[in-house]
């Protein structure tokens, strides 16, 4: 039996109703996935771990804002970053965002600002800056590629 791994793409300004949407599909997942693998595990009587279907995320174009710890949000709306911190460190989930599209939009780490001759750094903290070449190794798995 093959497992098929989610892959959420994430191109969405964090503005956007989908990018909301996309957290919405990532914490509903996650948290079934969770649950599976909670009732799995009692019922195994020699106590091996049984895993739970990874999610992988790749955040591109407008949604590199999204990695921009320094992106003011008002109080009226979602704090989609934090949230997908919180979601990050609870589940142990990488945050990649695609490096070219996060530099174009002024979302830099500390090796990239010094490469670029950049004044500091912004990403927040759980996200990683990564080039396509990660996307393109997240695709070659059997994987279900959804799209925000």
């Amino acid at each position: 039996m093959t497992t098929v791994t989610p892959l959420l793409l994430i191109t969405k300004d964090p503005s956007h109703p989908l990018a909301e949407l996309a957290l919405r599909y990532a914490r509903a997942f996650v948290e079934q996935a969770a649950e599976v693998n909670t009732s799995n595990q009692t019922q195994i009587s020699d106590n091996s771990k049984v895993a739970c279907t990874p999610l992988k995320l790749f955040f591109y174009a407008d949604a590199a804002h999204m990695a921009n710890r320094l992106r003011w949000q008002s109080a009226d709306q979602a704090n989609l970053t934090q949230q997908w911190q919180a979601l990050a460190q609870r589940y142990k989930l990488p945050l990649a965002v695609c490096v070219s599209t996060a530099l174009s939009r002024g979302v830099s780490d500390s090796d990239n600002s010094a490469r670029h001759q950049l004044q500091g750094d912004n990403v927040a903290q759980g996200f990683d800056l990564v080039g396509l070449s990660d996307l393109a190794m997240m695709m070659q798995s059997d994987c279900r590629l959804i799209q925000f």
